[in-house]
């Protein structure tokens, strides 16, 4: 693996199935996860924003991370641990998130990205409260999320984060925390991008498309490692094609071809997601001509 570690690689990110009354379907979800570890990523992402954690309770978040690694089959599962309103709320979810058994947590940077000093002070504060390995996340859902280069570079020089799953969607903001990021693994997550990424030094990847076509990332992820890039170029193809296939109506357009591969998964959402009639026939349309391209399975 050379300059990769084991926190590099791919993680793949965990949907969160729903009954038609928009509760939980728990046992769907625990197919789910087993059918998403038999991808082999390297990573699950439990409680991340394609499983809605913004719609979902504490309590959910809770029994969602502890069913992941329940049927992760070894594979190693990380969790977002700082939704909570509060400090003293974010507290007790660490603990709580902790006490899953997940291998690792995930800290969002809530809405702080424009005062470099509150971030990395906030961020700090949260990672000397766990002593398991800590991903960072831009996630869209609180702005402004950007973190920049330099800030990111303090919190890995604290030896309390392993990773950041960079949402900038340039590759100028990668390339400015690939050059601090150290031994930590910066991850993509803009499709567009996955390919030049991994050129500039992106350690791995965690993306939405991950939800219902891990093995393409596993794959490309493969290839990468091996120093094969025009197999990897040729795999990003396939990958955007896969993006483009589900943007539109996301997360139910990926729920929907989870269900197409065999997993029973309800392709409805507690967001104002509605998949049409000819928008559900046209993932059908090129589901079918992916498979018979061997680029879906």
């Amino acid at each position: 693996m050379g300059k990769f570690n084991s926190y590099s690689g791919v993680y793949s990110l965990l949907l969160t199935p729903f009954n038609d009354d928009k509760s939980i379907d728990y046992n769907v979800y625990e197919q789910y996860v087993q059918w998403q570890a038999s991808k082999k990523p390297q990573h699950l992402f439990a409680v991340c924003g394609s499983s809605e954690m913004s719609q979902l309770t504490l309590n959910e978040r809770e029994k969602l991370a502890k069913l992941a690694v329940k049927n992760a089959n070894g594979i190693s599962v990380f969790a977002t641990a700082n939704l909570e309103p509060s400090w003293d709320g974010q507290v007790e979810e660490i603990k709580r998130i902790e006490q899953t058994g997940v291998d690792g947590l995930v800290f969002v940077t809530k809405g702080y990205g424009n005062d470099n000093e509150r971030l990395f002070k906030y961020l700090y504060d949260l990672c000397m409260l766990t002593k398991l390995p800590v991903m960072l996340y831009e996630f869209p859902g609180t702005q402004p999320h950007l973190m920049a280069g330099e800030v990111y570079g303090r919190l890995v020089e604290t030896g309390r984060v392993v990773s950041i799953k960079d949402t900038t969607c340039t590759i100028e903001g990668i390339k400015d925390k690939i050059a601090y990021q150290g031994d930590s693994n910066v991850l993509q997550a803009n499709m567009p991008y996955l390919y030049d990424a991994f050129v500039a030094g992106a350690r791995g990847v965690v993306a939405t498309p991950t939800t219902c076509g891990a093995h393409l990332f596993v794959k490309i992820w493969d290839e990468v490692c091996r120093g094969d890039f025009e197999a990897a170029k040729r795999t990003h193809e396939h990958i955007i094609l896969l993006d483009n296939a589900i943007d539109s109506g996301f997360n139910a357009t990926a729920k929907y071809l989870v269900n197409l591969q065999g997993v029973p998964m309800n392709w409805v959402t507690r967001g104002n997601n509605v998949l049409a009639p000819q928008k559900l026939n046209m993932l059908r349309v090129w589901y079918g001509w992916a498979k018979s391209q061997e680029i879906m399975p």
